[in-house]
Order: structure tokens, then sequence, then C-alpha cells
């Protein structure tokens, strides 16, 4: 790759990776080693530019159609076509740089011949910015198939959720209470000129009013904070008291909300585990760095949660059970393009699978956490109904919260502006 590409701009390099995740590989995969071709100072541009493409995707195809005489049917120019109209309506680049940099890349990739078609037309949105402005804004900018989706489960929210979730999201950190309260934290920010403010739902979160380099943030060495969405952070607070319990953390990569029940608790044991090997070293490194090992017995174990048997049974599970991922969208922009209509069957019958498996580890009188970052029906209201149905010994505590909407079974939020992304908890307690 690197021989082809050392005579790429970084809009060639921007191509790269877009085609890389059309061709079915997830943004995370393929990210290091594509920065690793582009140079110190482009690599924030890179990271936009790519992200920016990805988010729009949709919405750009949209508006292109109609700009086309014939198809192209050619993954790389549609790409160099999205990428210019990104860079045009919506980001700060001059247009003729935009332009010519774009076109540049399309011949770089070896498509000098169609390079006259990407030139016009870039140039034709560049005269008529607001037009296509307005267009890109009033396209939903889903896969269809999502679009149906969502249009049939929550007919009401579609024209927010669609905007919604074109948005970044904000950059939110859960502090360390064993290290720092919030208010200390929110202190220190202040003194280092950083922009930032309280979560609404969170009580231990922060979300950052201007971009930062995590690692360089004050107190990150020492594990006075995590980085994790404020809708995530609201797991723990749902909890039973765990000090002295046993408790199944089932799909615990990465380890956050491993690492925030050791911070509010002391359970007699921890199993975090996780079928995907290097995911879970971030879980060990995680507590290492927050200096948690102190407060439980962990045991941190790659298993598959269809399958594993705990050596006892738990007085807690949370199961973050694995989903379409819908509710991060804003995050992982490329889940656009990943995610295929045929996938989500495939997982509510995973979901199930782990549901039933793990239910049997758990104790008389004990509860279980089932969540999703998604925002899908099947996967969270509809799962729920069948569980229910299907065990008799399983009864919901309602969530006394004042956040997110009520199901038949459970709580789903979401995807919000300035707030956290899709999820859903539902609370089981066996009888």
């Amino acid at each position: 790759m690197s021989q082809q590409s050392s005579h790429l701009n970084l809009r060639g390099h921007v191509i790269k990776t877009l085609l890389a995740v059309q061709n079915g590989q997830s943004l995370t995969s393929v990210l290091s080693q594509h920065l690793s071709l582009v140079g110190e100072r482009d690599r924030a541009l890179f990271h936009e530019l790519t992200l920016g493409t990805l988010r729009q995707w949709h919405a750009l195809k949209a508006i292109t159609l109609p700009l086309l005489t014939k198809p192209l049917n050619n993954e790389t120019v549609e790409s160099c076509l999205y990428l210019g109209l990104y860079q045009l309506l919506c980001t700060r680049i001059p247009a003729h740089a935009a332009i010519s940099e774009t076109v540049t890349a399309t011949k770089q990739l070896g498509f000098e011949a169609l390079s006259g078609v990407v030139n016009a037309i870039l140039r034709r949105v560049s005269r008529e910015t607001e037009e296509f402005g307005e267009a890109l804004d009033q396209a939903h900018g889903l896969p269809s198939w999502l679009f149906k989706r969502l249009k049939k489960d929550w007919p009401e929210h579609l024209q927010v959720l669609s905007v919604e979730l074109k948005l970044a999201a904000p950059l939110t950190l859960r502090v360390n209470e064993r290290q720092v309260s919030r208010e200390e934290y929110l202190d220190i920010l202040d003194e280092e000129g950083i922009d930032a403010h309280p979560c609404e739902w969170s009580d231990v979160g922060i979300i950052l009013d201007q971009s930062v380099h995590i690692p360089h943030l004050p107190g990150f060495e020492e594990g006075g904070f995590s980085v994790q969405d404020e809708h995530a952070q609201l797991c723990a607070t749902l909890l039973p008291n765990l000090d002295d319990k046993i408790v199944i953390d089932a799909c615990a990569a990465p380890g956050g909300k491993t690492a925030h029940i050791l911070e509010c608790y002391r359970p007699k044991k921890l199993y975090a585990v996780d079928h995907d090997t290097k995911r879970l070293s971030r879980v060990s490194e995680n507590l290492e760095r927050l200096a948690l090992n102190q407060y439980a017995p962990v045991e941190i174990l790659t298993a598959d949660a269809t399958v594993w048997s705990a050596p006892e049974q738990a007085d807690c599970i949370i199961l973050d059970a694995p989903c379409s991922a819908i509710g991060v969208v804003r995050r992982h922009p490329d889940i656009r393009l990943l995610r295929q209509s045929t996938d989500i069957q495939q997982t509510v019958e995973l979901q199930k699978q782990i549901l039933n498996h793990m239910w049997q580890q758990l104790k008389v009188g004990g509860s279980m956490l089932y969540i999703t970052c998604s925002i899908l029906k099947a996967e969270n209201e509809h799962q729920m109904i069948d569980f229910f149905n299907t065990h008799t010994d399983a009864q919901e505590i309602k969530l006394n919260v004042n956040w997110g909407i009520e199901q038949i079974h459970g709580r789903q939020l979401l995807p919000q502006q300035g707030h956290g992304d899709g999820f859903y908890y539902c609370l089981i307690q066996k009888i």
C-alpha cells in the first residue's frame, strides 16, 4: 500500500480510507495504518475530512445523483465527488483549494479520464453553495433500510433523529471519584484554561467545549478520569449496592463499565468477560491507569458469553449486549456504510442466546442490567418483551429516573446534541 500511496496528496489518502470502509473494513481497523502515511500537521484535517464525509455520506450521495448525466459505477470517483462536496458545503476550506486538491487526487488515483467530470460538478456546486447546502441539510442522510426502521420505531422523532445522527458527539469525561470530585476537576480544567461544563444526567460527567489531546489533559496518567459517553455513564447509577457482591460484567471490553463499578463499589469478586482478547487487554490497561485493582479481585477472561459458565452464581450481571450500535453512529460514522439490514436479525438472535445463558448464572434475588447502544426496538424493547414472555422467573425493576423515554420494558435514550448517544437500559430481577 505505502509504495502506491507515497505519491498521493492528503485527499488521496482520505479517499483510500473511504474506499477501505466501503469494502467492509471498520474505520478503527484501518485508521492508524492510513494515518501513518499522512504528515503530522495534516492529521487533524485528515480526521475531519474522513469522519465528516462518512457522517454525511448518504446525504452527499442524494445530492450528487441528480448531477450525473449517467451513473458513474466507480467507487473511487464517487468518493472523490463526495469528499469534494463535503469540503465545499461543510468546511471553511477555500473552494479553489478544495476543488484543485480533489481533482489532483482523482488523477493520482488513476482516473485522469474522469477528473473532468469531478472538476465540472465541484465547480457547479461552488457557484451554488447555498442551494446545495440546503439540499444537504434536508436529506435524511441514512441508508434506506435504516430510515425505514427508524420511521417505524420512532415516527414522531424521525425528523430530529436524522439531524442528530449527522452531528458530531461531544467529548465527555467521567471523573474517577476515588481520586477527584467533579467540582475539583472542573476547577483544574479552568485553571488550565480548558473550557468545560458538567453533564446534566451523569453526576460524574464533564463535557469538554473545545478539542483537546486527551493524554495531555491534567491527571490523565494518574487515572483522574476516563473518556466515556454521558449516557453510558448512567449504567453504574442504576445498579444495586455491589459491595461484597459477586458481579459479572459480560461483554466487558474495553472496560468503561468495569472501571466505573470499581470507582463506586468494592465487590467481593468481579468477572470481566469478553470474546475479544485484543479489546480485553484495554480493560487491564484502564484498571491499571485508574489504580482500581485494589478495590476488588478482578478476573479478566476471554470467553464466549453464549456458553461461558461462571465458577459461582452472580448477585449482579451487567450485560452490555452486542448490538447494531446505531445509537453511536455519531462517534462511528462508518457504521452507516458497514451495517446492513440483514445484520439486525442475526444480532437479535445472538442477544437472545447470551441473555438466556447469562440468566442461568444469576442467583435468585439477583439482578441483571440489560444494555445496548442501539435505538432499534428489535434489539431493545421487543427483545425484552420476548424475554419476559419466556421467563416467568423474571420481573422488571422500573427505573426511577427523569431521563429517556419509557418503553413497555426499560428506558430508551436517543442521541441528543450536546448530550450522550443512543442507549437502552432495562433492569431485571430474578424471582
